[in-house]
């Protein structure tokens, strides 16, 4: 059974152990290294093995490679230690079985393939047109009446047009470390820019994005490997090289100086990118000084003066100036200033959408800047992303939003600790496990560490901070009592020392079997902007990918429904996802991303992605697959035997 193996796992399971015990039975001379090679020929029911060996002179054997006799074979393995000075048998022999045992290992186990080129679905359930791809698609669920469960069907058609318009993205922030890093990173991309640091040459990517560096499995071949695509390669979506991008900042200075001052970038990147940078300026942004921290006041020197009405009228010109300078075919906005103090709702001011238009006209104290911006977006047309955690959208911008039919999102980017959190938390409560106490302390020192140092500021972070577990919690009633919740402490402290480098400390207590109790300590060091612009980019790409997708039930007429404005779906980004009223809010990450990769597959008339991997349980599928059988080999996760 073993002559049908390959030769990676001949050469583990034999050569290895064998190279491995020659060489302590090989040793000649201290100034010569012993090589000892395998020959192996797989013959039905037996293995030859034959052993040469070759004495050479001292030397770097990996660097001057083995006798031409073995170097096809030996080559593959040998590479990562081509550096490595050798000057004993015995070391030699440890590095070459260990490298062939793990690149073999490596090779046998996978089972997964990768296709990078896009694709079409051939299905009944699936039509392309020049202008959109219409799918038909069943949607499964499961009802819970009482102690009887009940699984329903939802026949339903998802049309999505093909075609991206032209976008362009409008910042409010562009002059702050996640703005500049945003136009600055895309810059870069797009000219496919290198750049030197200690450590060697950088390429220009966009690691971090889920939707430009992650990819999903898209189904198995015909021998059951599991074959992924990128996430951008699912549907036609928006590429960031190709966003215009614009915005407003209450501070002027230029984007090439405010990539300097961030500090975020190396610096060989960041005079490659000057250039251009320096010629992109903020245009004057609304500034609402009861709304920040005090000590933003020394940066705003670029604010727009009037009432509030007239503010916003401002930034409703600025929007349609922006998309027909540029001859765009759509704008989307998105916060990424300060984070501002939480609004006080009140009856009357902006609890409904004819309120809150009132109120700014009026001039009302309790009407953020994040607000005026978010209804006047709304009024253009244009989709509003919300990237920080105050309460931008006050009962009157929902109204409003739905009204108009503009879509919104929100609320704060979801990048480092709290996206650890969303995992982590997840997975204690999933393995049964209960966590009592959840206590997190940062400190960072660019400006949102400086505006957060402000207690009103502060709130508003530590309420979108330490909601993010609380429908994991709820999922468990085994674990945790009605209402029953762990101790959950948030700190954050200003430190300039450390800049755009936030350093996250997290204590998780938890209780286990049989009254025990577990501990996990996590350190972890968050480059912020390097992680909260890849999300920038997600939410532009995914709210764009959504303007052009609705759907039709059967039954109910031939109109087509967009989603509702409130994009839940946006909700892997964010740390306080805003959810439609009576929708549930969803924390768990890896459940959030599954919602977006599935509803990419519904558009392509594919049922949901699951794990059960039927035909890799039975015998009858394996042997349809090709790789069952009493006499066959190996599967590729499989132990022998």
């Amino acid at each position: 059974r073993y002559s049908t193996l390959n030769p990676p796992i001949l050469a583990v399971l034999i050569g290895g152990p064998v190279i491995f015990l020659q060489s302590f039975a090989l040793q000649r001379h201290s100034g010569n290294i012993i090589s000892t090679h395998i020959d192996c020929l797989s013959v039905k029911q037996q293995i030859n093995c034959q052993a040469t060996n070759v004495v050479t002179p001292p030397r770097s054997y990996l660097q001057h490679g083995p006798p031409p006799a073995h170097a096809a074979v030996v080559a593959p393995y040998v590479s990562p230690f081509a550096s490595i000075e050798v000057h004993n048998s015995l070391t030699y022999h440890l590095i070459i079985f260990y490298q062939i045992y793990i690149t073999a290992f490596v090779s046998i186990m996978s089972s997964c393939k990768n296709l990078d080129e896009k694709f079409t679905v051939e299905s009944d359930s699936c039509k392309y047109t020049d202008d959109a791809i219409i799918a038909d698609y069943s949607y499964e669920t499961t009802v819970v009446e009482g102690n009887v469960v009940k699984p329903t069907t939802t026949k339903m058609q998802f049309k999505t047009e093909r075609k991206v318009g032209k976008t362009g993205v409008m910042l409010v922030g562009l002059g702050g470390n996640n703005g500049c890093t945003c136009v600055a990173g895309a810059l870069a991309n797009k000219q496919n820019l290198t750049w030197e640091t200690k450590e060697g040459t950088q390429k220009s990517n966009y690691w971090g994005s889920l939707l430009m560096a992650s990819t999903v499995k898209l189904g198995n071949d015909r021998t059951g490997n599991a074959v992924y695509t990128p996430m951008h390669n699912m549907l036609p979506l928006l590429d960031p090289n190709d966003i215009i991008w614009g915005g407003w900042d209450i501070n002027g200075t230029n984007l090439g100086d405010a990539m300097k001052r961030a500090k975020v970038f190396d610096i060989d990147l960041q005079n490659k990118l000057y250039p251009q940078m320096k010629d992109i300026k903020p245009l004057p942004s609304i500034y609402f000084p009861d709304f920040i921290a005090a000590n933003q006041g020394e940066r705003a020197d670029n604010v727009l003066t009037g009432t509030k009405q007239e503010q916003m009228d401002q930034i409703r010109k600025d929007i349609r100036d922006f998309k027909s300078s540029n001859s765009l075919d759509q704008v989307i906005l998105l916060w990424t200033a300060n984070t501002e103090r939480f609004s006080a709702v009140e009856e009357g001011v902006n609890d409904t959408a004819d309120n809150i238009l009132a109120s700014i006209e009026m001039g009302e104290a309790e009407v953020s800047a994040s607000t005026v911006f978010a209804v006047a977006s709304i009024l253009e047309g244009t989709t509003f992303i919300n990237g920080s955690p105050q309460n931008t959208f006050v009962p009157g911008v929902i109204e409003l939003a739905r009204q108009k039919k503009v879509f919104i999102a929100g609320d704060d980017f979801k990048s480092g600790q709290t996206k650890m959190k969303s995992v982590m938390v997840d997975f204690l409560v999933s393995a049964g496990i209960k966590p009592v106490s959840i206590v997190s302390y940062n400190h960072l020192g660019n400006n949102d560490g400086k505006n957060l140092s402000a207690p009103s500021q502060f709130r508003s972070k530590e309420i979108s901070k330490s909601n993010v577990v609380d429908d994991m919690v709820a999922s468990n009633r085994i674990l945790f009592e009605e209402d029953e919740h762990p101790d959950h402490v948030v700190v954050i402290k200003y430190v300039p020392y450390v800049a755009d480098s936030k350093r996250a400390m997290d204590e998780y207590t938890s209780e286990i079997f049989m009254g025990g109790k577990n501990t996990i300590v996590m350190h972890n060091t968050c480059e912020d902007s390097l992680l909260a612009t890849p999300l920038i980019y997600d939410l532009v790409i995914l709210g764009e990918l959504c303007q052009r997708v609705q759907i039709k039930k059967d039954g109910e007429g031939e109109d087509w429904e967009s989603f509702h404005p409130v994009l839940s779906i946006l909700s892997y980004m964010l740390k306080a996802p805003l959810v439609p009223n009576g929708a549930p809010v969803v924390n768990a990450l890896f459940t959030q991303r599954c919602a977006v990769v599935n509803l990419m597959r519904a558009c392509l008339g594919l049922a949901p992605d699951n794990h059960m991997t039927l035909e890799h349980r039975f015998e009858s599928t394996l042997a349809a697959l090709g790789e069952g059988g009493k006499d066959g080999p190996a599967n590729k996760k499989m132990k022998l035997g």
